[in-house]
């Protein structure tokens, strides 16, 4: 997997809102905001500024609050700048300066001199580094192109995959116009978050919520049918592959056996739908989403019919029933 390149450019470039926005504007050290992050992690610098440079974690963010910012305070008073200018002989990405704190003279003149950016932001430094980890985990996270259909049925996020001309994109068509949602079409692009959880969405924002219905050509989804049939992500708890109708095939017919497919590392579970005239397909994919839902809760219908008619047999009733009776002709 090709390793991201991310610059302090990105970072300042990110188009956040509300309660994701990071607040961050560049006070000094401009000609090195192309210096690149390439680990996603934060470093509270108050060891490193006390001259202790053994282990000193020079490759993540550093962040600055208001110990660090007291302390650089009393440098100054003390006219030291020796451990000032070996902090920034480190390869460092950027200073972060929380609470609206401004660096001191000499930091702002050492960082100006070796081009490193000093960012300052107006959020308290818990805030500022829950949201920008929250940022990283997302920007850093493995991902993965898939051709297929993701859609939202009953809010179970599902992949609809299979060859072309199977009938996903008028799988999902049926499904929009039954009131289910339409998250991205023929290129869906997965990310694995905290190492557990596989996100998709659009390859392409721009392009995401159109579909391609062969006869019909290219229709826009949120025209058609409003913007509350599209939503931007969704979380993939269920993989669903379509294939053609295989006479010479054993399909599941009692659902007792998991089957999982691999997604970056993740286990999904994954269905096998085969597809023939006659077979309403989108109505099986509502089935299997609402199936998964009470699955999530713990009821699994197929393990508890396995169980009753385990209990069924071992009352006698069964025996009975069988052979309790002659055969009437």
């Amino acid at each position: 997997m090709a390793k991201k390149e991310f610059s302090v450019l990105n970072l300042l470039d990110l188009e956040l809102e509300g309660h994701n926005s990071l607040h961050l504007r560049c006070l000094s050290g401009r000609r090195g905001l192309v210096r690149t992050i390439q680990v996603p992690d934060l470093n509270r610098p108050g060891l490193a500024l006390s001259g202790f440079f053994d282990s000193f974690a020079h490759e993540r963010v550093q962040v600055f609050g208001l110990g660090e910012v007291a302390y650089l305070k009393k440098l100054e008073k003390e006219k030291k700048d020796v451990d000032l200018r070996t902090f920034f002989s480190q390869e460092i990405p950027c200073c972060v300066f929380t609470h609206d704190l401004e660096p001191t003279e000499q930091f702002a003149k050492i960082s100006e001199e070796v081009g490193c950016p000093i960012l300052q932001t107006s959020l308290k430094s818990t805030d500022f580094s829950s949201r920008i980890l929250r940022v990283f985990s997302n920007i850093f996270a493995p991902s993965q192109t898939l051709h297929g259909v993701l859609v939202e049925v009953y809010g179970v996020g599902i992949i609809l995959l299979g060859d072309s001309g199977v009938g996903k994109s008028e799988t999902a068509l049926e499904l929009i116009e039954r009131g289910h949602r339409l998250v991205a079409d023929d290129t869906v692009e997965i990310r694995c978050v905290n190492g557990n959880t596989i996100l998709g969405q659009g390859a392409n924002k721009i392009i995401s919520h159109h579909m391609e219905i062969r006869g019909l050509g290219i229709i826009n989804i949120a025209q058609l049918y409003g913007v509350g049939a599209i939503r931007e992500q969704k979380k993939v708890q269920l993989v669903v592959k379509l294939a053609e109708w295989d006479a010479d095939k054993v399909y599941d017919r009692l659902g007792t056996k998991q089957n999982t497919t691999d997604l970056l590392g993740v286990k999904v579970r994954l269905i096998e739908i085969p597809v023939r005239p006659g077979r309403n397909v989108p109505i099986i994919i509502e089935t299997a989403a609402m199936n998964e839902r009470l699955q999530s809760m713990g009821y699994h219908s197929a393990r508890d019919f396995n169980i009753n008619v385990l209990k069924w047999i071992e009352t006698g009733d069964a025996q009975a029933a069988y052979y309790g009776s002659e055969d009437v002709y």
